[in-house]
């Protein structure tokens, strides 16, 4: 964080521990969609100057080059970082726009493993917008409301193996 020029310390909460169980998380009702969300964070941070709450969170990998979030399939990082961001914000929560993903990228350079790997850690900055999920839990709960199933897609892979099993009359 001192690294990174952030005004930031460790979060601390009674509820932390459980915010960070993958089987609890931060959980809350959403009323409108009937809905119990959750969603288990790595880790809080809070702004020393505005009092955010700063939503962190780590990936590792091992690849050549600057890491980064640049490829598509990297689009459910983002909107993981931004679920976390409005759980907490349903919650009541002052959280910061700003969230960052602490990025630890296996050296692949070294002659040998010998059990040890060595890792460059990049504190990588994201700006959530969580607008996108009051609308997509409406939409989800009218699907799931509905007697007609929705029309399947060539890009959605659960729709093709269904397709593909249809094909196979069995």
């Amino acid at each position: 964080m001192t690294k990174a020029g952030l005004n930031a310390i460790p979060y601390t909460h009674e509820h932390l521990e459980l915010w960070r169980d993958n089987f609890k998380g931060v959980r809350f009702h959403h009323k409108a969609s009937g809905f119990e969300l959750s969603g288990a964070v790595d880790d809080l941070w809070i702004d020393l100057f505005t009092k955010e709450i700063i939503v962190v969170d780590y990936k590792a990998t091992a690849k050549d080059g600057e890491v980064n979030l640049d490829a598509d399939w990297q689009i459910s990082y983002k909107r993981q970082m931004e679920f976390y961001q409005w759980l907490l914000r349903s919650n009541g929560f002052d959280v910061a726009k700003t969230g960052y993903f602490v990025y630890c990228n296996g050296d692949k350079a070294e002659e040998r493993f010998n059990g040890i790997v060595k890792f460059k850690i990049s504190l990588i900055p994201y700006d959530g917008d969580d607008a996108w999920i009051e609308p997509k839990l409406l939409e989800a709960k009218k699907c799931l409301s509905s007697d007609i199933p929705p029309e399947s897609v060539t890009s959605c892979l659960q729709c093709a193996y269904v397709q593909d099993l249809n094909s196979l009359n069995l």
